[in-house]
């Protein structure tokens, strides 16, 4: 069951949600910034209406160079396989089209906010004159670097950043994601948990920028529907023993607890089963729900649910098998439609600018994702670019589904998935 629901800035979405949810964001978010640089010479076509740029039709000759600072270690680790295999597989096609346009990825490691791994990432991506880094996957991360990317003029492109944080941050109109707000995201496990018959909720959450969100998100939509938060207890990045937070929630004696973490639920979930709380009580999110086949035994959390923003990867079966073809070890393909769209929607603004320099990109971003002007249903790197060498407007949607950025460089649809784990503790989608 799909529930589509919007809601002005001034009040927060209320619904119950069941199984995925499509949401309508762009009312939702705050004002942010915005691009006002000059716009190109102008074709023989005009731009199709509203506010939309004109495209310069004509050929290209193009070097777009692209960094990415995905986590290659960290809480966060997980995600940096099938984010990377995203990416390689857009420059793959990107390249493949052969319309003027080469992708020059060059990849580094974001760490976690232990390290100063972005930093040092970002300030030699820098140095080679890339026009956009994609990346952090966290949102924590991202807050580290969003100053020392946007103040390069170079465009800062998250695939996973969740926080509601950036939809107001002044970024001089270059900071840009494909994957919703955690507004969303707390809003459908929230009311999921309290549509599952429990009536209270403890939490155990990272303290960081988006597990304190999207923790705010979930219990205000928990209690809107009903239910009573009972216990929230924080931990941080780093820590290693969770037996107090465990300790703290578990007295509460709540009916369901949400992990809002990393990869620290490979220690607080099995503690958690051993403190004799049910596993299958147990509400994930996108930054933990993973494959625990290997690190769990066998039936720990099975019936336990999840949330993860985006379409079911897993059923886009030519999607996946060339995703597999880049990397072979792949089992999770959390966040690779979301890295994939990232960089073809910095090439498509390239080409529509005809220019790599970041602001030239950041001002065609939202034209080419459907957020301005009229422009005409694309859904591949090759169809959209032959249709801007002609100077035509183009929207493209993706493989993580309708993008369509808001003036803030949010996307204004969202599909949050619901995901149930089986004995096996693989996760599947059951809505």
């Amino acid at each position: 069951m799909s529930v589509f629901a919007k809601a002005s800035a001034s009040r927060s979405v209320r619904a119950v949600i069941t199984g995925v949810a499509m949401v309508g964001v762009s009312a939702l978010l705050l004002t942010g910034c915005s691009s006002n640089s000059a716009t190109p010479t102008a074709s023989d076509t005009p731009a199709a209406s509203g506010d939309a740029k004109a495209v310069k039709a004509g050929d290209r000759n193009l070097t777009l160079k692209i960094g990415t600072i995905l986590p290659q270690s960290g809480a966060l680790a997980f995600l940096g396989p099938p984010e990377e295999a995203g990416v390689a597989l857009a420059v793959k096609d990107i390249n493949d089209a052969k319309l003027g346009i080469t992708v020059d990825p060059v990849y580094r490691d974001s760490g976690d906010t232990t390290t100063d791994t972005a930093t040092v990432s970002v300030t030699d991506l820098l140095s080679q004159d890339v026009s956009a880094i994609v990346g952090a996957a966290s949102s924590g991360v991202s807050k580290t670097v969003i100053d020392q990317i946007t103040g390069a003029g170079v465009v800062h492109f998250s695939p996973a950043n969740t926080s509601p944080d950036f939809t107001t941050y002044d970024d001089k109109g270059l900071y840009w994601r494909t994957a919703p707000s955690d507004l969303l995201q707390g809003e459908v496990l929230g009311n999921q948990i309290a549509e599952d018959g429990n009536s209270t909720l403890g939490l155990i959450v990272l303290n960081d920028a988006y597990g304190t969100g999207l923790a705010e998100s979930t219990a205000a939509a928990f209690e809107s529907a009903g239910g009573k938060v009972v216990a929230k207890s924080l931990f941080n990045e780093g820590d290693s023993n969770f037996a107090a937070q465990i300790s703290e929630v578990t007295a509460a004696k709540p009916d369901a607890i949400a992990l809002i973490t990393f990869d620290q639920a490979k220690v607080i979930t099995p503690a958690l089963v051993g403190s004799g709380f049910p596993g299958g009580k147990l509400y994930f999110v996108d930054g933990n729900l993973s494959d625990y086949s290997k690190d769990f035994a066998a039936d720990l959390i099975t019936g336990s649910k999840g949330t993860l923003p985006g379409l079911d990867v897993g059923t886009l079966g030519d999607f996946t098998t060339r995703l597999k073809e880049i990397d072979p070890t792949l089992t999770d393909f959390s966040y690779a439609a979301e890295s994939y769209d990232a960089v073809v929607l910095i090439a498509l603004a390239a080409y529509a600018a005809n220019d790599v320099k970041g602001q030239s990109i950041a001002d065609y971003l939202r034209q080419v994702s459907g957020g301005t002007g009229d422009g005409t249903k694309v859904t591949d790197f090759k169809t959209a670019a032959k249709a801007l060498a002609k100077g035509e407007q183009i929207n493209y949607d993706g493989f993580s589904g309708p993008v369509t950025f808001d003036e803030n460089g949010d996307p204004t649809e969202a599909t949050i998935g619901v995901y149930e784990y089986k004995a096996d503790n693989t996760y599947k989608r059951i809505n």
